[in-house]
């Protein structure tokens, strides 16, 4: 060991100067230095010395060799490696001559001849590593130093520069600190056991502190949707920069866990004496007498975790985990401001990144590969985010996983550049819960997805999400999603997994614009919205018989300029009116027509080929065709437009600016045998074929009007007599 004064490290660049030399210093046996605080120059550091001098050491085991009575309060000494000079491990310390500190091996050293008082204690600038404590692979557990680094407040960066052991799990509630492991591998063999049914048992796990200023109240009056302001009994409970999670009763005659409002907002200004302003625009409206409560909290903020590859406790183990003994890296809970990037992990039970009651975070460059299980409920999940506001969610993927991403009862989050394989065996990447989820955009991503699908527990409510240029064999948004948006979304029909390419959603202000799909189906479970449920651009090749528009739906469906191939059969079922603005619509010459059930079914241009419409009957209805619509070819049943026989129900027959083509002689333009019918056809040109409107079909309150057509080589079926209901002999053109 050597030893040199103070004030000559001052000369040469002081502390920081020995601290960036010691990982290069080599020196003579500790035995061979002189004591510290006696400087090789002579002096002492006594009187108007430089006081304390600075000592040289190889390793940490030369360090603490030195007979702690021979030391001097303040004396300084620069380490140059923990084990071996230049390991990673140097450091400098000072001798604090009082301290008794518990020893840790890393921040807090103790000389071997274990004196009550005197320590040596690190100094450093707030970045420290695992090195520093000895630990130079996964053999060790690191536990101890971790929790030492992580306590540490002075302490705001940890890096990791080799793989590490952990088996504890731990919960910190510190802030402002930043893990990053430098892409190195996170063993977990052996971990201690977890509790049951707890995803926040994670190797590090991030909680604030709730604490006992609770304020509970019915809202004296509604509080409106995408308001910031709330009403409080008094405001002076509250203060500008706290943070509170509030959360609303259950809505009445719901599920046991369906609320509105589960958040964690932060307080932005004191309105009066009786209304506060938060940091969310309120997804839902609050009818007057609902309970709210609020819980003040203190978050963790702005500790994050990068940069590791994480293996879950099986992997090392061979053992298939379950909730008990697997691992997971990482959860947050009442946390601002928390990143996370870069964990890959393989075969984790609880997600890798776990969330509740979190706002403003991003998750991004994370994956997963083959969790233990997909088939328990909250497992096998890359990130789950319950009560979240303003997560973001970017460049993560997964293999063989129950879900990349599951936002629930959250806001105002984005998911992008997210990518799912593997999903075969009951996994979707993308999910939400149900649980009241709004403002939610999801886009660039693929895999299979479903939305707000849990359960009626929760209220399988969620509105206004946003779905684009994704890519999938499987998407369903059927349950009471409004003002639901998907924009270029591709279902492919996979014979793996789904091989009718489904596309479900629900007519409650949906609006999809230039999405395909094989099977496509419009249900209905909600009628919140005040937009149109609309279809624009899209093309789907729809199985035999599937249904189309499902019976619960009411609400009207608009499809534009949307093409469906494969008819055969298909049906519209709900009663809900249907408008089809220059659509295409093809089947086969073999193939039955549409069947529909609307009370109201509008073709307004485009084209129907070797198809038709066929209403049911079922109640009275009324079929408008015009706007240049093409009609052509034939079907199975012979008739290009008909109704159902048999039944008593009216059915009202707009028929204009047209043009209707039959293949063959047996095919119809419009096949009417029998019912209340009332009759318009003005300026429709037919071709070939029949037209077939049975007397019967025409009596009583019926009526029937056939003018300004041009019938060119169709032959005339039943018709009755003109009359004072019927006139369909004059002013048309017959050749």
């Amino acid at each position: 060991m050597t030893t040199t004064t103070r004030r000559h490290l001052l000369r040469s660049g002081g502390l920081g100067a020995a601290a960036v030399a010691a990982g290069a210093l080599t020196t003579a046996p500790a035995q061979a230095a002189a004591p510290a605080g006696t400087g090789s120059d002579g002096d002492s550091g006594k009187g108007g010395g430089a006081g304390p001098g600075t000592t040289a050491a190889a390793t940490v085991a030369d360090l603490l060799a030195i007979p702690s009575k021979s030391l001097r309060d303040g004396a300084v000494a620069a380490v140059a490696g923990y084990r071996t000079p230049g390991d990673g491990g140097g450091m400098t310390t000072r001798w604090d001559a009082g301290s008794t500190r518990e020893p840790n091996g890393g921040t807090v050293l103790r000389p071997n001849d274990r004196p009550a008082h005197g320590r040596w204690l690190r100094l450093h600038n707030g970045v420290l590593d695992f090195r520093g404590f000895g630990l130079f692979g996964a053999t060790t557990p690191a536990d101890d130093a971790l929790d030492a680094m992580v306590d540490d407040p002075s302490v705001h960066r940890v890096e990791a520069h080799t793989d590490l052991l952990f088996r504890r799990r731990h919960t910190y509630h510190r802030s402002r600190i930043a893990l990053d492991f430098g892409g190195h591998t996170v063993h977990t063999g052996g971990i201690e056991r977890n509790t049951h049914d707890n995803p926040f048992g994670a190797v590090l796990f991030f909680q604030g502190t709730v604490t006992s200023d609770t304020v509970s109240h019915a809202l004296p009056a509604e509080v409106i949707e995408l308001t910031d302001a709330f009403p409080v009994p008094d405001s002076g409970a509250f203060k500008v920069g706290q943070w509170w999670a509030v959360q609303s009763d259950e809505v009445a005659g719901g599920g046991s866990d369906e609320r509105e409002l589960q958040k964690m907002v932060e307080i932005t200004e004191i309105i009066d004496g009786t209304h506060i302003r938060v940091d969310y625009l309120n997804g839902w409206p609050l009818a007057a007498g609902r309970t709210v409560t609020w819980r003040r909290v203190e978050p963790v903020a702005g500790a994050r975790v990068d940069n590791l590859v994480f293996l879950g406790a099986g992997q090392d183990t061979g053992a298939i985990d379950d909730e008990y003994t697997g691992s997971h890296p990482v959860a947050y809970e009442y946390a601002v401001d928390c990143d996370v990037s870069g964990i890959q992990a393989t075969g984790t039970f609880w997600p890798v990144v776990m969330r509740r009651w979190c706002t403003r975070y991003r998750t991004v460059a994370c994956g997963l590969k083959n969790p233990p299980t997909v088939m328990y409920g909250g497992a096998g999940y890359l990130t789950q985010q319950i009560y979240c506001l303003y997560g973001h969610v970017a460049d993560c993927t997964t293999s063989n996983v129950r879900h990349l991403n599951d936002l629930t009862a959250s806001a105002y989050c984005q998911v992008v550049n997210c990518h799912g394989d593997g999903d075969d065996e009951g996994g979707n990447p993308f999910t939400t819960h149900g649980q009241y989820e709004h403002d939610l955009l999801f886009e660039g991503n693929s895999g299979l997805m479903d939305i707000a699908n849990s359960g009626v527990q929760w209220g399988n409510s969620a509105k206004r999400i946003t779905v684009r240029d994704h890519v999938c064999s499987w998407f369903t948004a059927n349950t009471r999603i409004t003002d639901l948006t998907l924009e270029n979304v591709k279902v492919i029909a996979r014979p793996t997994f789904d091989p009718s390419g489904t596309l479900v959603i629900n007519a409650d202000g949906a609006q999809l614009r230039g999405c395909t799909a094989s099977f496509f189906a419009v249900a209905q479970q909600s009628a919140r919205s005040t937009r149109p449920t609309t279809v624009t651009d899209c093309s789907f090749d729809l199985p035999k018989t599937s249904v189309l528009v499902q019976t619960p739906v009411t609400a009207p469906v608009h499809f534009v300029r949307t093409t469906f191939t494969g008819l055969d059969g298909n049906v519209l079922r709900g009663s809900g009116p249907v408008h089809l603005t220059d659509c295409r619509l093809a089947g086969t010459p073999d193939a039955a027509p549409l069947a529909v059930g609307a009370s109201e079914i509008t073709v307004d241009g485009g084209s129907l080929t070797d198809t038709g419409i066929a209403l049911s009957a079922v109640r009275d209805q009324r079929i408008s065709v015009g706007g240049g619509a093409v009609l052509s070819g034939t079907n199975a049943a012979k008739a290009l437009l008909s109704r159902a026989a048999g039944t008593a129900a009216t059915v009202t027959w707009d028929l204009a600016d047209l043009r209707s083509s039959a293949a063959d002689a047996d095919t119809a333009h419009v096949h009417v045998a029998d019912g209340g019918n009332r009759y318009t056809a003005v300026g429709a040109r037919l071709t070939g074929g029949r037209l077939a409107l049975a007397a019967a079909a025409f009596t009583g309150a019926s009526s029937l009007l056939h003018t300004a057509c041009t019938e060119d080589g169709v032959t005339r079926e039943g018709l009755p007599a003109d009359g004072k209901r019927v006139s369909a002999t004059g002013g048309n053109l017959i050749l």
